[in-house]
């Protein structure tokens, strides 16, 4: 997946939103859900313009308009995101995350040891 700008990500983020409402949207319907002063349709369909070049939306004409669809989906962009970051920030090892995430207080050990027990339970694993 090609990186997103800021912008991009945030406007991608208001498309996921109403798509999974509607199952698409338009320039429109994005720029409507910003606070006054709202951006422009315009502004905004240059956006989607930039992520479907970027193979994050698809579009198809509808009245004098086009609506447009995600086709990459949200989880799927959270994970590309989260790869990247434990491989910038933790030299790819997603061991450290764990034992950052323990340090910060974000996961605990009760909390490793329920979803090692659900792994188990998952694969069979503590049938006995």
């Amino acid at each position: 997946m090609e990186k997103l700008t800021s912008k991009e990500e945030e406007v991608m983020e208001l498309i996921w939103q109403v798509a999974s409402q509607l199952g698409q949207c338009a320039p429109k319907d994005v720029a409507s859900l910003y606070p006054e002063p709202q951006p422009s349709a315009n502004a905004i369909a240059q956006v989607f313009q930039a992520l479907e070049k970027k193979g994050y939306l698809a579009h198809e004409p509808k009245g004098r308009g086009f609506v447009y669809r995600p086709i990459v989906d949200k989880q799927a962009y959270g994970r590309g995101r989260l790869s990247s970051v434990i491989n910038r920030f933790f030299s790819d090892s997603y061991m450290s995350v764990v034992s950052a995430l323990m340090q910060e207080e974000k996961v605990t050990e009760a909390d490793l040891l329920q979803y090692l027990a659900d792994l188990k339970r998952k694969d069979g694993l503590g049938e006995g």
